[in-house]
């Protein structure tokens, strides 16, 4: 049947009634979705998950998805004693047992990021970040699946590569000015499997300890509310256990480090030697390093922070 030449309506209207053969348009590629990474946030000790969600909610309206993990032991199953409550029972608080940090190890958190890891790499790019010794375990994660992590972001945290473990780090020259010590245990920890750590007390020299190793600059109110969060018990193995990176596997992933100038607790000078000593171990991956006049903890605000991490996600949106 011959006619008039149709346009691309008439062909379609005719290839719809069966008037036309097979009609064939030139190929194009479908506009690829962009697919934006998700961040995985590790806490550092006695932390948990609750602590990232003022952050979390900076990156949710910059239009970023996180999940912020409990460590086995932590959130919902963490060890809040009966005698950790008010009035306090100091002597059955220094003696309880902690039934699951006591057993819990450095491989026990690792595997259970990589489990997450693995998870919402289904989805989309990961970007593990880990703060303060949350960076042991994101390190140890970068060497069972290196291939899943687009980027290792550390928070003022530990990063080992020549130091074995992270009671190698604090017993360096760089580590000796900690004011960690400020902060006294509760109890014996070799008896325990744990530290424990009344963060409720009321003693003026102990707000005053944690607050010069952790918050620093914080509002009385700011300060009162991070130490409201913190968990009391912590495992005991984790300080010297290997956290080590493999420059083969972990040393592959692209990295960044936001040092916290402020930090008493981790010294600067200990953060920027293990800058130092990764670059060292894999100077063809050498870490990307931002800097906020941060204490241990954190920015009060958390904006400056996840404007860092907003602008490190962009890298690794898929096409």
């Amino acid at each position: 049947m011959n006619g008039p030449p149709l346009g691309r309506r008439g062909l379609l209207r005719a290839a719809s009634l069966g008037a036309v053969g097979t009609v064939t348009f030139p190929l194009t590629r479908p506009r690829a979705r962009r697919r934006k990474p998700t961040f995985v946030f590790v806490h550092g000790a006695n932390g948990n998950g609750a602590s990232y969600a003022s952050l979390m909610s900076e990156l949710a309206m910059a239009g970023y998805r996180a999940l912020a993990v409990d460590l086995p032991g932590h959130g919902a199953s963490a060890n809040f004693l009966v005698s950790y409550q008010a009035p306090q029972d100091l002597d059955a608080f220094a003696t309880a047992p902690s039934p699951v940090l006591a057993r819990t190890t450095l491989a026990d958190n690792v595997q259970h990021i990589v489990e997450v890891v693995r998870a919402v790499a289904a989805r989309g790019p990961v970007i593990l970040v880990g703060q303060s010794m949350g960076g042991a375990t994101i390190t140890r994660v970068g060497n069972v699946i290196a291939e899943l992590v687009a980027r290792l972001v550390y928070v003022s945290a530990f990063c080992c590569v020549r130091f074995r473990s992270l009671g190698d780090c604090y017993a360096s020259r760089e580590g000796a000015d900690t004011l960690i010590p400020l902060i006294p245990s509760v109890g014996d920890p070799r008896r325990l499997g744990v530290t424990r750590t009344n963060w409720r007390s009321a003693d003026p020299a102990f707000l005053a300890g944690a607050r010069a190793a952790l918050a620093a600059g914080y509002s009385e109110t700011a300060f009162h509310t991070m130490l409201n969060g913190l968990e009391p018990d912590e495992s005991l193995t984790l300080i010297g256990d290997d956290a080590r990176g493999d420059p083969g596997t972990w040393g592959r992933i692209p990295r960044s480090y936001i040092r916290f100038t402020l930090d008493r607790a981790l010294p600067l000078a200990l953060q920027d030697r293990m800058i130092d000593e990764a670059d060292m171990a894999t100077p063809g991956n050498r870490f990307d390093v931002h800097s906020l006049p941060a204490p241990h903890v954190g920015p009060q605000d958390p904006a400056p922070l996840a404007r860092i991490l907003a602008i490190l996600a962009q890298r690794h949106q898929w096409e």
